[in-house]
Order: C-alpha cells, then sequence, then structure tokens
C-alpha cells in the first residue's frame, strides 16, 4: 500500500498500514475474556494488532528504541548456564554440541552472546545439517558400511549420466533439450528467442511443523521457500512449474464422519487434519499463483489408524503433517555452477525488510511436536509476501539474461535461520569470511534486538555476492523492478564472520567461521531392528459393492478438486499436461508436463510417488513402491530412456521410535544401494524430516501419534515430444478397443496397508512389494516405445484404491461405461480388484492388439498382460467372472460418490451453494463435455501477409509489480508478428519510455501491488494520480491508430481507467468471484459478435479458454447498467456450458458473473478487456484438452493474428 502512495505521487507518505473494522453483536456487552476470545478468532497475532479504538492506532507509528544482545554466562557459569539457555532460547542443542560450545568458547576466552548461540543453533539443527543421514550407524549390534547419505550418493557414483549438479546448492540441475528461450533483450528490452540448451533443475522441500501450527502461512511460505531454492540455484535460474502434497489424519469432515475414522485426540497446540486441509492447501496455492508458477501436480493421503505394535497396540497417524512443495525450473548451462567470490565482494540482501518473524524455524522444525513450548512453536513459523518474491524473481531473470555479463556472483536463499544462517553459508561455501553491519539490514521493526534482526526468518529474501564493479548493473536492475536491496556486508579472505552495531558500538557476532561451522561431534546411532506386527486381513461378509463405496470416499482415492480448482494451472503459457483431463476436466493425471520453450516440441515432465502406509509392514518394501509408482506415474509421457529420470527423495520419520531408525537404513539401502542402481537412475536431490511424532499429555495419561516411515519421490525428466503424452481418458469414438492389465505383481494380490484395508480399520500382514525390478525397467521401456509409436490411447497406473479404482477413474475421464472380464486375472473377487500390487491399465485400438501384446512380450511381460474387456458408451459398468455378472454400477454414481469428499469440503470453505452446483453438474450423466466449435480455420494464418511487409508494430507488454503474465503474452503477439517490448510501469513514471512510440497496448495478468487495494485498483491509480502517467495513457487511448488488451489483472486495472478510455462508459468493474475463491478453471466460452479488433471474423465460435483469478465477477452499477451494456452490443465473450447455452450456474461460469459476461470492448473496438487468459492457450499443446485435428496454433492464437490485421 506505501508503494501505491508513492506511486501516486504521495512521497511524504512514510508509511501506509491497513485497517479492518469489524463490528460484532451480541445480545449483551461483552466481557473482556469475551472479547479476547472474538479477537483470537479474527486476526493472525504474528502479523496483526487489535485495537479497541480507532485511535489506538497511532501505536502502528509509534518508533521503538533497539534493545541489545544478552549474553550466556559460560567463563562463570559454565554448562550449566548454557544448558539452562538451551532451554529458555529453544535452541535444540545436543549434549554434545553444547560441550562443544563451551569449549569453544572459553578458548575464544569470553562469553558468548545470545546471537551466536541462536546462530550456531540454527546453522547446526537437524533441519539444517541433516545429522542423521550424516551419522555413523550400529544396528543390532553390526557396524554398518555407509551413513544413509552415502548410500543416496551411490545412486550418482553408479549412474551419473545427464546429471549437472547434485548435493551441492539450493536445487539440483540436468541436461535439458534444445529450444528457444525467449526473454526481452537486455540492451532493447525486445522479446526474441534465444536459441540454447535449457538445463532442468528440480527440488521438493518440506514444511511440516510450520503447516501443523498454522496451515495457511505454513504451507505458503512452504511453497514460497521452495521457489527461492530454485530461483537461488547456480548463478541465478528461473522457477517453472510445482507440485504440492499433503498427508494428514483421518479429516472427519462434520457432518461426513466415515466407519473407519477414529477420534484419538490431539494436542491443542496444534491444528486438526480437517483444519489443516481447509487451510494450508490454500496457502500452497495462493503463493504459487500470487508468484506465478503453475502447480500442476500433487498428492492428498490421510491415515490414523491403532496398528499392532511390539507393546501391544499403538497410533500411527499424520497429527505432525507433510507438506510437500516442489518443482521444475530452467537454467543456463553456464549458470549452473557457482562463481567465486572476489575478496571485496558486496555481500547483498535481495527482498523485504526484517520483521520479528518465525523465530527458530530450523531448530523448532528439528524437535518432535510436544518438545518445544507453545510460545516457541508459534515464534517459528513464517508469514508469506508472494508479490515481494515475484519482484525479486524478476531481479534474478534480469540478471542471468545478461548471460556472460550476470552481475551475480553467488546466490542463496533465506530461509531456516534467516540471515544468520544464509550470510554465513554463502561467504562458507564461497570459501570466504565477511564482515556485515547490523543496522544496514533493511528493518520494519527498529525496536528488534541484534537477534531478532539477524536470526529472524522474514520470507522472500535472497542473499547474494556481486562483484564491486557490477553493483551499479544490479543496482539500477533492482530499481527498475522496485525490488529492495541492500549492501550489508564485504567478502573477506579471512574466514570470520564479524556483525558490526553501530548503535551500541558493539559487535554482537565476532566468530571464527570454524566455530559456527565446523567439525561439531559426528552424530552415531545405535538402534535394533524390530519385525513388523501384522495381522490377516478379516473381511468376512464385504460385498464388493460396499467395499466400493467406502474405498471411493477415502480421501486418499477420492476426488481431489477441492485442492486443485484453487490453484493456477495455464500460467506461463508452457503447460501442456495438468491434472485434469479430457472434455470433463476430471482430475486423475498423475503426471505433469510442460513444454520447455514457445517453439519447440521438448519439454519437462514429473511425476510423484508414495506408498506410505506400507511401511507398517516393510519399511524396504515402502521405500522400494514409492520409487516404483513415481516411475508408473510418469511413463505416459515421452521421455525415451530411463536413464534420463532424476528423482527426489524426501524422508520422513520418527527418530528413536522403536524400529523405526532400523527400519530408516533399511529402506535407504533398498533404494540406494539396490532399487536405483538396478534401474539405472539417480536421486540427486532430496530432503529428510526426522521428527515426525507428536506427543501430548491429556488427562493425566501421555499420548503419542506417530507417522509410518515416509518416502516421498518425486520423478523429473526430459521430454522428447508433449505431444505424445497419453492419459487415463478412456476414448469411445476410435471405434473398436481393448483394455489391458499389465500386472506388475505377477498374481500375488496382496492386500497389506491397502485402502481397502483401512477403510476397515485394519492393516493386514503381507503388503505389495516390487519383487522384479528388471520387470519394472522393461515394463518402463515397453510404455515408452507405445507412446512413442503412438499406440496407446489411455493410460492409467494401479495404485491407491487397486484396479478397480483405476479402471473407474478411466471411465470418469471418458464419460463412458466398462464392459470387464475377470476370468484371467485369477483370485478372489476382492483381493483381485483391491489390491494396490504395480501395473498399469492400457486402451488400445483392437486393430492394434496384437502388436502391442507382442511388444509387451518382447519386454518380458507376456505372462502378466491379461485382456479385461472394453468400453462401452452410456453409463453402465459391469464386471463379469465365469460367465456370472458379479458387479453392475451407474458411472454416474460412483461418480457422484467419489466426488463427495470434494463437495464437502469446499461446502465448508466455500459458497456452500457454488459448491451444491458442483456437485449437481457431476451427476449429469449426459453431460456432452467441452467443445470446440469454430466460425473460422485455426490454422490459417490472416497475419502472415502483413508480417510478410516486414513491418512489425511496436507492443507495449505492460507490467506493474507482480504482474506475472508478461512472458507468455509477449509469445502470442511475437507471433502474430508485433515487436513486443518490456516495458515496466517504473519505466513510464521514471521517464525511460514513452507510449507514443508504441502502436499497441497489452496490460497484463497477475497481482499487481498483491491486489492489496483490490484487483487491479492500485494500478490504475498510480496512473490516475500520477499527472504524468495520466496524460501519457490519455493520449496513447484518444489516438485513433492504437490498440490496447487487458487480461485478468490487466483487465481489472483497464475497467478502472475508462473515464481515459473513449467508448469505455459502460464497462463494469470486476469483484470477488461468487465461489469466494480462486478459480482455475477450463472453461467455454462463446465469442459476441461485438466491434472488437481482437474477435474479427470469429463471432459465434465456442470454444474453451484458460481462467485463473479470485476477482473476476462482473459488478454493475444496477439492472439498468446490466441491461444498457447487453444492448450496446459490447460484449465480446460470455461463459456458455457444456450445451453452449450463456450460463450464470458454476462452475461453467467460474465467476457469477451475470449473463456469462467475462470480456468487453469499447465502441471502435480498440480497446477490448477480457478476464480468462488467451495468451496461455495460443498453442494447441497448452489447452488442457483439444480437439484431435488441431494443429499447432490453437484456437485462440486469431486473437492476435487479428490485432496484427487491424494496424495493416
Amino acid at each position: 500500500a506505501t508503494d501505491i502512495a508513492h506511486n501516486c505521487g504521495l512521497n511524504q507518505v512514510k508509511r501506509l498500514e491497513r485497517g479492518i473494522a469489524y463490528y460484532v453483536q451480541a445480545k449483551g456487552e461483552l466481557s473482556a475474556a469475551q472479547r479476547t476470545d472474538v479477537a483470537a478468532v479474527l486476526h493472525d497475532r504474528m502479523m496483526e494488532t487489535v485495537f479497541g479504538e480507532m485511535n489506538e492506532a497511532a501505536a502502528l507509528f509509534a518508533h521503538h528504541e533497539p534493545r541489545p544482545f544478552t549474553q550466556v554466562d559460560v567463563l562463570g557459569g559454565g554448562r550449566v548456564a548454557l544448558a539452562e539457555a538451551n532451554v529458555a532460547l529453544g535452541l535444540a542443542l545436543a549434549d554434545d554440541e553444547i560441550d562443544y560450545l563451551v569449549e569453544n568458547f572459553q578458548r575464544l576466552g569470553r562469553n558468548p552472546n545470545d546471537i551466536e548461540l541462536y546462530m550456531f543453533a540454527q546453522a547446526n539443527s537437524e533441519h539444517c545439517r541433516h545429522k542423521i543421514f550424516n551419522a555413523d550407524w550400529t544396528i543390532d549390534g553390526e557396524q554398518q558400511p555407509k551413513s544413509l547419505f552415502k548410500m543416496i550418493k551411490n545412486t550418482f557414483e553408479q549412474t551419473p549420466d545427464h546429471v549437472l549438479s547434485a548435493y551441492k546448492d539450493n536445487a539440483a540441475v540436468m541436461e535439458g533439450s534444445q529450444g528457444g528461450r525467449f526473454f526481452p533483450s537486455p540492451a532493447s528490452g525486445e522479446y526474441h528467442y534465444h536459441q540454447e540448451r535449457v538445463d532442468i533443475l528440480m527440488k521438493v522441500e518440506t514444511h511440516n511443523h510450520p503447516t501443523a501450527i498454522s496451515p495457511f502461512p505454513g504451507a505458503a511460505t512452504g511453497s514460497g521457500g521452495e521457489i527461492r531454492d530454485e530461483g537461488a540455484t547456480g548463478r541465478g535460474a528461473k522457477p517453472k512449474a510445482g507440485l504440492v502434497g499433503f498427508s494428514v489424519s483421518n479429516l472427519r469432515i462434520p457432518g461426513f464422519e466415515q466407519p473407519w475414522e477414529q477420534d484419538f485426540g490431539k494436542p491443542s497446540r496444534i491444528v486438526s487434519a480437517f483444519d489443516i486441509m481447509q487451510d494450508g492447501p490454500l496457502g500452497g496455492a495462493a503463493f504459487n499463483n500470487e508468484f506465478g508458477r503453475p502447480a500442476i501436480l500433487g498428492y492428498f493421503r490421510t491415515f490414523e489408524e491403532q496398528v499392532p505394535s511390539h507393546n501391544g497396540v499403538e497410533v500411527r497417524g499424520y497429527h505432525k503433517p507433510i507438506m510437500l512443495a516442489g518443482g521444475i525450473g530452467n537454467i543456463r548451462s553456464e549458470h549452473v555452477q557457482k562463481g567465486e567470490i572476489p575478496v571485496g565482494a558486496a555481500l547483498i540482501v535481495l527482498g523485504g525488510p526484517a520483521m520479528n518473524i518465525g523465530l527458530g524455524g530450523g531448530a523448532a522444525s528439528s524437535m518432535a511436536s510436544g518438545q518445544s513450548a507453545e510460545d516457541l512453536d508459534f515464534a517459528s513459523v513464517q508469514r508469506d509476501n508472494p508479490e515481494m518474491e515475484r519482484r525479486c524473481q524478476e531481479v534474478i531473470d534480469r540478471c542471468w539474461q545478461l548471460g556472460d555479463d550476470n552481475p551475480i556472483v553467488f546466490i542463496h536463499d533465506v530461509g531456516a535461520g534467516g540471515l544468520s544462517n544464509a550470510m554465513p553459508e554463502l561467504v562458507s561455501d564461497g570459501d570466504r569470511g565477511g564482515r556485515f553491519s547490523l543496522r544496514a539490514i533493511p528493518n520494519d521493526e527498529p525496536g528488534m534486538s541484534p537477534l531478532e534482526i539477524w536470526c529472524n526468518e522474514s520470507q522472500e529474501r535472497y542473499v547474494l555476492a556481486v562483484a564491486k564493479e557490477k553493483l551499479p548493473l544490479f543496482k539500477a536492475l533492482c530499481e527498475r523492478e522496485r525490488a529492495p536491496y541492500a549492501v550489508i556486508g564485504t567478502a573477506t579472505e579471512e574466514k570470520h564472520l564479524t556483525l558490526s552495531d553501530e548503535h551500541f558500538d558493539n559487535h554482537p557476532i565476532d566468530l571464527p567461521l570454524d566455530v559456527l561451522l565446523g567439525k561439531t561431534p559426528k552424530m552415531h546411532r545405535e538402534v535394533a531392528s524390530l519385525p513388523a506386527q501384522g495381522k490377516p486381513l478379516a473381511l468376512d461378509g464385504v460385498t464388493l459393492g460396499e467395499a466400493a463405496e467406502r474405498v471411493l470416499r477415502l480421501p486418499t482415492v477420492a476426488e481431489k478438486s477441492f485442492l486443485i480448482t484453487i490453484g493456477d494451472r495455464s500460467v506461463t503459457g508452457l503447460v501442456n499436461r495438468d491434472q485434469m483431463i479430457g472434455p470433463w476436466q476430471i482430475p486423475v493425471a498423475d503426471c505433469a508436463v510442460t513444454a520447455a520453450t514457445y517453439d519447440s516440441y521438448h519439454g519437462e515432465a514429473m511425476s510423484m510417488g508414495e506408498r506410505t502406509p506400507v511401511a507398517l509392514l516393510s519399511h524396504a518394501a515402502s521405500a522400494r513402491m514409492a520409487v516404483a509408482e513415481a516411475l508408473t506415474n510418469l511413463a505416459p509421457a515421452h521421455i525415451g530412456s530411463l536413464k534420463r529420470v532424476k528423482l527426489s527423495a524426501n524422508w520422513m520419520a520418527a527418530a528413536g521410535h522403536p524400529g523405526e531408525d532400523a527400519g530408516l537404513y533399511e529402506a535407504v539401502k533398498a533404494v540406494g544401494e539396490e532399487l536405483c542402481p538396478a534401474l539405472g537412475i539417480t536421486i540427486p536431490v532430496g530432503k529428510d524430516s526426522m521428527s515426525m511424532k507428536t506427543r501430548w499429555q491429556q488427562d493425566g495419561k501421555e499420548h503419542s501419534v506417530t507417522s509410518p516411515l515416509s518416502l516421498l519421490i518425486s520423478a523429473f525428466a526430459r521430454v522428447e515430444d508433449v505431444r505424445n503424452t497419453v492419459t487415463p481418458q478412456l476414448r469411445t469414438d476410435l471405434g473398436e478397443t481393448d483394455l489391458i492389465l499389465i500386472d506388475l505383481g505377477n498374481g500375488k494380490q496382496r492386500l497389506g496397508a491397502s485402502a481397502l484395508a483401512q477403510v476397515y480399520r485394519q492393516l493386514g500382514d503381507k503388503a505389495p512389494d516390487l519383487d522384479n525390478p528388471i520387470q519394472l525397467k522393461g515394463f518402463f521401456n515397453a510404455i515408452q516405445a507405445l507412446v512413442s509409436d503412438r499406440k496407446l490411447v489411455a493410460y492409467h497406473d494401479r495404485s491407491d484404491g487397486g484396479l478397480f479404482v483405476t479402471l473407474v477413474e478411466m471411465a470418469f475421464a471418458g464419460h463412458c461405461g466398462l464392459d470387464l472380464q475377470l476370468d484371467r486375472i485369477g483370485g478372489e473377487l476382492l483381493p483381485a480388484l483391491f489390491n494396490e500390487e504395480l501395473g498399469a491399465v492400457i486402451q488400445v485400438r483392437r486393430e492394434d492388439k496384437e502388436a502391442v501384446m507382442t511388444l509387451l512380450a518382447g519386454h518380458g511381460l507376456a505372462a502378466c498382460s491379461h485382456v479385461l474387456g472394453t468400453v462401452r458408451e452410456g453409463d453402465l459398468i459391469t464386471l463379469q467372472r465365469a460367465g456370472q455378472e458379479v458387479y453392475r454400477a451407474s458411472r454416474t454414481a460412483l461418480r457422484t460418490i467419489w466426488g463427495e469428499t470434494s463437495w464437502q469440503m469446499q461446502r465448508l470453505r466455500d459458497n456452500p451453494e457454488c459448491a451444491d452446483q458442483e456437485h449437481a453438474a457431476r451427476q449429469d450423466a449426459a453431460d456432452p463435455g467441452l467443445q470446440a466449435k469454430l466460425s473460422y480455420n485455426p490454422a490459417e494464418d490472416v497475419a502472415a501477409p502483413y508480417i510478410a511487409r516486414g513491418v512489425s508494430p511496436r507492443l507495449a507488454v505492460l507490467r506493474e509489480q507482480g504482474v506475472n503474465s508478461h512472458v507468455e503474452m509477449a509469445a502470442a503477439f511475437d507471433r502474430a508478428g508485433f515487436a513486443a517490448v518490456d516495458v515496466h510501469m517504473s519505466d513510464i513514471l521514471e521517464g525511460r519510455i514513452k507510449l507514443d512510440a508504441f502502436q499497441s497496448l497489452v496490460a497484463c495478468g497477475g497481482f499487481s501491488y498483491g491486489d492489496v487495494l483490490g484487483a487491479g485498483e492500485g494500478w490504475a491509480k498510480s496512473i490516475l494520480f500520477n499527472d504524468g502517467a495520466r496524460e501519457q495513457f490519455q493520449r496513447f487511448f484518444e489516438r485513433g491508430d492504437t490498440l490496447s488488451l487487458g487480461v485478468c489483472n490487466g483487465c481489472q486495472m483497464m475497467s478502472n481507467l475508462r473515464e481515459l478510455i473513449p467508448g469505455a462508459d459502460l464497462w463494469p468493474r470486476f469483484v470477488r468471484n461468487r465461489s469466494e475463491r480462486f478459480e482455475a478453471r477450463f472453461s467455454l466460452v462463446e465469442v459476441q459478435d461485438s466491434p472488437s479488433a481482437f474477435f474479427a471474423g470469429m463471432a459465434g465460435s465456442v470454444m474453451p479458454i484458460a481462467v485463473s483469478h479470485g476477482e473476476g465477477r462482473v459488478e454493475v452499477r444496477d439492472a439498468a447498467h446490466l441491461a444498457a451494456l447487453q444492448q450496446s452490443g459490447l460484449v465480446g465473450l460470455r461463459f456458455v456450458d457444456n450445451r453452449g447455452q450463456v450460463t450464470e450456474q458454476y462452475p461453467a461460469n467460474p465467476n457469477g458473473a451475470p449473463a456469462g459476461i467475462t470480456a468487453v470492448t469499447t465502441t471502435d473496438g480498440r480497446a477490448t478487456i477480457m478476464m480468462p487468459h488467451p495468451e496461455r492457450v495460443f498453442r494447441t499443446v497448452a489447452n488442457s484438452w483439444h480437439p484431435d485435428n488441431w494443429g499447432e496454433d490453437g484456437a485462440w492464437m486469431r486473437m492476435f493474428r487479428n490485432a496484427r490485421v487491424r494496424l495493416g
């Protein structure tokens, strides 16, 4: 808000604070205690202050004097003094670390300052140092030859192919493919393609502890921290697409509790699984949305069960949740390795100011939940500001785009421990020391102590080393992007860390780096292994129908739309495959695919695998199954060699729990020493969290819930051709087809730790396993051959819920029935249908069946490949065995049951009326799905004659801080023959660029100023209330030879400029969606007959388009305004349902706009604004679904070519 004020010319405003006034009605006067209770619900005590009266708000602007550091009297009080400080400050130091510090400070002859102890605790926490993974091990009295980390590294030693960076940076990097990276020339600002190899980086993190305490900010900062890891790889990189995952205990949705969901209680300091899944996914999605990274992959598991143990029974579950955040990015080959920090280099913090937020996150997350005090738990949760992180990323982008002139020598993100971890890591990794100034650190809370300034975990910050001679260039880039930065130190030859405090004229830190980061005592784990304690399943009397319904309602299996549509999945215009597939947009895709560039069909793929309940029966089997599932999920992308696949391994365990340490070692060995080398794949990156246990006291008794050993595998690979990606959508329009099961369980049908077992409160005794890695390798190679030859119609792996769920999910996606015979798979009915052994179902054309079976046989899969039956038109699913029908069901009825969990979660989180309408739409058996009915040929390039003249009209690709959709917009206009130029609002406000030099302007989508004053409002006000900018824009709009387009945030902004735009008097405002939620959909629209230059010749066309916004609902002044708008002929687009009818029904109309209106134009058609995103789907491969006969250009490319034609 302060930025907006300054950009409106209010330069004397020092700071703006936003207040929310709540008016609470009650029957009588509230007591002080009641007022406190109400206030607690209405505010975030980390970020907000409650005042009873407006005049108390002056306290927000009060100036507080800085507080000094304190010392711990180690010289006088010895070890006892430090042990007491360890508890008081929540340092989580081990006994040998306390001894180490006492010895070193006694050797230095001085007492440690609190800030030094805190810094040491963060830098040496389990979270940051991974002590258990680097420990020596003795198991059952036998010394083990390798540490856990060495076994992981073995995968790289055995298969280093295609890996460019592993284990030494914020993310791993592998070789990518050739393509044209599209970005503006640093000299001219004009966008061009730059042909080069586009290498791929990958990273996956967890943020479990903060998400248990405060789910929205915990998950948001988890995503934000992982995005920073990607951007801070090498000498600067570009995050591209994200993944997210959650494991929690039973949801127990109010009013929708399930028969298997027992309540084992929880401590008051953490929130419930239901609350985590109401708020956590919103936090993760909100950060990705605002930053501008599509979230196109995920997983969700619930598990909480009383299971057999060595002491009778114990509760295993996820009271301490798993919140997983990860993704892929791209990096230039010359920037993969970090540079050498020269002595005297400027040490810089880039990003937001220090605030008293997130103290002790590294140490807190390293403790088993229940060991730290509740206030320390709360203090360790950070808060998010994605718009700031976007600004910082824009600076990083400008730097790497300079190529050899990149001013960044070294870069790290600021995460756990704040600057106290990041700056020592930066100088140490660069083989330098550093001298720092405390008061040079940007600081929004001057009253903080040195410890709080240096150690707080204020987010959206990076630390960098920049050579002195490149400092002016770096400063200019930051100032253009309005990204705050400060030079806070200098690199030194001596490996010593000094922090000076000019206010108190002292040195809060004065330490040799080898004391801070030196060889603290190495951990040794001496543990015993314990055999699993399973019991055979008892399923007598369970019918197939009842089992099917229960399994379809288990959240791990059930539809996950409530987790998906809240997240932008189209930003960048490079997404080829997200979770939603086919004309009915069913969320069953297990493989995410992105295009490498806008000018090629190469790309990147990622998938996930986790089978954590299996670990309760076999740690090693659980680990093998996780790796294998990641591969069976990745297989339908066109990857080629298995050696191209790289894995991230994220390990979660309750270290110290009986049997878990030995089980962890067994699992790591199974993957690192055996399976991955056998498959020829590498694990170049990963993370661990070793405190997955929750303890609490209740009614005088100790309670605990312990997570299963949890290995989460994320697989990444280069893609040969994104057009060949196969989805689970069954097709009934391609003639006769067959469904084939490839059973990698080879008939074993083990049901232990399955969804079926879970919904009957059981565990079982025999778990599925990968028994034959060579067979899995043959399977992957066979599927790759079939994908490459385009022999597969559909593909879906067998996983949670078994074969039954695989088949019905494929039917949901294809909106069809099934006619299946089960004789060839043998075994009893329930084990045959619900075992979760590895495998997949493929659909092939009958004419190809013989060739497919021959190919499968050639890869050693003949004995485990079985024809199951075929698809049928309509709603009926039947299963037959030995000539008898054993199951008959309506696909629509099963689809409705499968969707109930998502519906119930949406009803309690969003507008319940919208949730009910979406659930009703699930029950429409005759829904025809998305369609494309065009009044023109999308392959026709109407702009070609104009491009042939060699004249490229100049287009201002306009962005403000927080805008994130400008690159794809530039790419679409570039293809249409425009000279697209990057124009930041700072360029206009500071006079570097004049709009007079352009014939066209496009205002792009995103979250300008974080939408702090409403969507697009702050951006518009910085134009309306700045005389120079207002005059420029008005002159541009009034020129008769110009075109203007506003999309999404740009649409919202331009609607607020209507007083400057001729013919825009009837334009509406755009306000919060009726669902009260950010909506990311692939929605049908109909092009209206209007004067818009962009929609010329397109009237009457019905086609899908990407939608991603939270405030897109048209708001008119009154009924007369709406009637006038509709009668004016200025409506450009309307939402229609799958039958082509204009609609206000959700979700076909995702924002609730009256009469479906979602684009308007001016009377002369020169200016058009629209909420959907045509620029994200201008290529066919970027459409979530499209007709088979579309070529390279998507239907929306015509819009941009029309603009070129209009300009002549």
